[in-house]
């Protein structure tokens, strides 16, 4: 998660977000993007994971600055519930789609 840790504190650009989520660019399909976002609010995004669950990123802003960023699996039953993820799910994750996140983040992070 370290190389995750520099986009604390940047500004996300809400047109960045939409767009990637619209094209598709990056595997990630949006699961609830506010238009507008408030002061304190997050951004939801969802990806295959298994075949079965859903990987879940979600990635919380205050003033649309990026202050937190988490990856969890979302529960098929009810995708309101995400279970952080192992360190081991965590460390295969990064191994296998690390660089497309960073490519995610620094697209929506450049202005």
């Amino acid at each position: 998660m370290e190389r995750f840790r520099n986009y604390v504190g940047k500004t996300v650009v809400l047109e960045k977000v939409r767009e990637a989520v619209a094209q598709n660019a990056y595997g990630l399909a949006g699961r609830y993007l506010p238009d507008p976002p408030e002061d304190f609010d997050e951004f939801e995004f969802i990806t295959d994971w298994d075949g079965e669950n859903k990987l879940a990123l979600m990635v919380t802003v205050e003033m649309m600055k990026v202050k937190r960023i988490f990856f969890g699996i979302s529960a098929p039953e009810n995708p309101d519930v995400v279970r952080g993820l192992s360190d081991t799910e965590l460390k295969e994750l990064l191994e296998k789609k690390g660089d497309v996140f960073v490519s995610f983040f620094d697209h929506i992070t450049r202005g």
